[in-house]
């Protein structure tokens, strides 16, 4: 198949933003990831409107790359390794819709790439769950507040964050993992 090498980012969700956009930060290729909402009927929500439910957000991360060093596809490989895409509106003991496995698509070309890179998953039998991820029709990326932005990486520098217990127990785990898994892929 023909590579999307005019896509410069891609919105996805996981779960948490904080275990997505913290190993994303960390590929080769990548040149941010942003923690937002997509998939909602409110203009500009807040964290704490999309935690409570009632927006129909998900928690996503916008990865902007630079397609000559990483492709979409892997980058779509990627993200069905950092999360348990089985898990339906979970991740863990986060639960409700907002932490939805979802990728947001925005052409024929990313729903046709995303379903086939789904089916590679499927193939390889990497889960023995069935895949619950959702494509849904983006209608607009809304930037995370300032405190969510770089949270993992802040809090693995030992900087100020509200919930350090979080991603000591959460998200460290998953990003340890994730730089196991990927070394050949992470920046230096």
């Amino acid at each position: 198949m023909e590579e999307i090498n005019e896509m410069a980012d891609i919105i996805i969700g996981g779960g948490c933003f904080w275990c997505v956009e913290g190993p994303f930060n960390l590929l080769k290729g990548v040149l941010k990831a942003e923690s937002g909402y997509s998939g909602g009927h409110v203009v500009n929500p807040s964290y704490e409107q999309v935690s409570a439910g009632i927006t129909g957000h998900a928690e996503v991360v916008k990865v902007t790359f630079d397609p000559r060093v990483i492709s979409a596809k892997d980058l779509l490989r990627i993200f069905f390794t950092v999360h348990d895409p089985t898990q339906l509106n979970r991740q863990g003991n986060d639960s409700g819709t907002q932490y939805r496995s979802v990728i947001m698509i925005r052409s024929a070309a990313e729903k046709k790439l995303a379903l086939e890179v789904i089916a590679e998953i499927r193939a390889e039998k990497l889960y023995a769950g069935k895949i619950v991820t959702t494509l849904e029709n983006f209608a607009g990326f809304y930037r995370a507040e300032d405190y969510h932005q770089n949270y993992f990486a802040r809090a693995e520098k030992g900087q100020s964050v509200a919930n350090p217990g979080y991603c000591q127990y959460i998200v460290a785990p998953k990003v340890a993992k994730f730089r196991q898994k990927w070394a050949s892929r992470l920046k230096k």
